[in-house]
């Protein structure tokens, strides 16, 4: 609400200005003079009792007495315009203070509206301060409660999406499989296996989780084992490709392939050699086009591999990756006998030697041709999970070498050790 002006709240006249109450008393002081005016006339020219002038008698007499009559009707008169002053003040004075008393109630009616209107303006806005706090701690109490909610949400989300709530794993040099398979981790407790859940291993070496842990408590673990399993129809004990294991201590385990629960050998023991040569060709001038994991240095085919014996569910398998793509040699578990495949071989019925190994002659893959030259090429022997279905060479790979350019057929190539085996290390939290 707006303040009233100094001037509405006073409402005083203005002293420079007549006040309303002066025709009056000009008005009053007139009639007086008149008045007297009048009775000096009376005294002075009047007419006597006789007929006679009043003015020739006077004239006869002392005019003291005229002088006096005209001098008290002066102050009578002077006496009444001081009344009708003194009225006229008494009036404006009333008036004023009536104007005051009224401008005066007014003023106090004002600010009493005033301060009526700023107390109901204070607790309005004492009362929308406290109903929007309340709004706003009713808020924050919903929001508290919201973010509890989702916090609980996330939680039980969480649990079993990694392995088991209390167990995480990390891997260096872990490889996909085919599509028909997953890895699943398991953690020794009470010399009974227990499934801490199933993932599988994308391109881009991040892990996607299939299913959560069995159980919430691993703190009783005493051993960790990675196995590869089927996708579908699985088997609820371990499989027996196990690929990594590890004993807990403190809390984690250190996982490798050489542990006795995983894969349980040691292939840094694995040597061996090759050569090129198309023995199930009916011609000569494509012996650049087939590898033999065999030796000729005395002139005849003998065993050209010595790699330690594998547990159930694993197998070797020789490779040439040719213009970047593995091709199959076939696979095998002794390395002294004929692998299991001869999709590429001549026709001509003539076999090759009772040992690992391939002809390049015939059924190219897509985006290849054969006959071909190795030149260049890289040969491979590998560990291969018995039931994976990848197209393409497992992690474990003992044995590699590049075929050198100029080499000739017939010519025995050493293999060398391949790339590191994987690791990994499984945390319980």
């Amino acid at each position: 609400m707006s303040t009233p002006s100094t001037s509405q709240q006073l409402a005083l006249p203005d002293p420079d200005q007549p006040s309303k109450a002066a025709p009056s008393v000009v008005r009053r002081r007139f009639g007086a003079l008149v008045f007297g005016t009048a009775m000096i006339a009376a005294a002075c020219g009047g007419t006597n009792s006789d007929g006679s002038s009043n003015q020739a008698t006077n004239a006869d007499n002392d005019t003291t007495p005229a002088v006096e009559v005209a001098e008290d009707d002066e102050a009578m008169a002077e006496d009444g315009d001081d009344e009708a002053m003194a009225e006229d003040g008494d009036d404006d004075a009333m008036a004023e203070d009536d104007a005051m008393a009224e401008d005066g109630d007014d003023d106090a009616m004002a600010e009493d509206d005033a301060m009526a209107e700023d107390g109901d303006d204070d607790a309005m806005a004492e009362d929308d301060a406290m109903a929007e706090d309340g709004e706003d701690d009713a808020m924050a109490e919903d929001d508290a409660m919201a973010e509890d909610g989702e916090d609980d949400a996330m939680a039980e989300d969480g649990e079993g999406e990694e392995l088991g709530a209390e167990l995480s794993f990390s891997f260096d040099g872990l490889e996909p499989l085919g599509e028909d398979f997953v890895y699943e981790g398991w953690a020794i407790i009470d010399d009974a296996p227990v499934s801490t859940g199933r993932f599988t291993i994308e391109a881009d070496g991040s892990q996607l989780f299939h299913s959560g842990s069995e159980t919430d408590d691993l703190s009783a673990a005493t051993a960790v084992v990675l196995t590869i399993e089927p996708a579908v129809g699985d088997d609820p004990a371990p499989a027996d490709a196990h690929v990594l294991a590890g004993d807990v201590v403190d809390g984690s385990a250190e996982l490798t392939t050489s542990h006795p629960a995983a894969l349980g050998v040691d292939l840094t023991t694995s040597s061996g050699q090759f050569v090129l040569a198309t023995p199930t060709s009916a011609t000569t001038d494509d012996e650049l086009s087939g590898v033999w994991f065999i030796e000729l240095a005395n002139g005849a085919a003998a065993q050209g591999l010595d790699l330690p014996e594998l547990p159930a569910g694993w197998v070797y398998e020789g490779w040439a990756v040719i213009d970047g793509e593995p091709v199959t040699t076939g696979r095998f578990t002794n390395p002294g006998a004929a692998d299991d495949f001869n999709g590429f071989s001549g026709t001509d019925g003539t076999n090759g030697p009772p040992y690992p190994g391939e002809d390049f002659i015939i059924n190219a893959p897509d985006g290849l041709s054969f006959p071909t030259d190795l030149t260049g090429a890289t040969v491979v022997i590998s560990v291969e999970p018995e039931d994976d279905d990848s197209p393409a060479p497992f992690a474990f790979k003992p044995l590699a070498a590049e075929v050198p350019a100029g080499i000739g057929d017939h010519v025995d190539i050493a293999l060398g050790a391949g790339p590191a085996l994987p690791t990994g290390t499984a945390t319980i939290n």
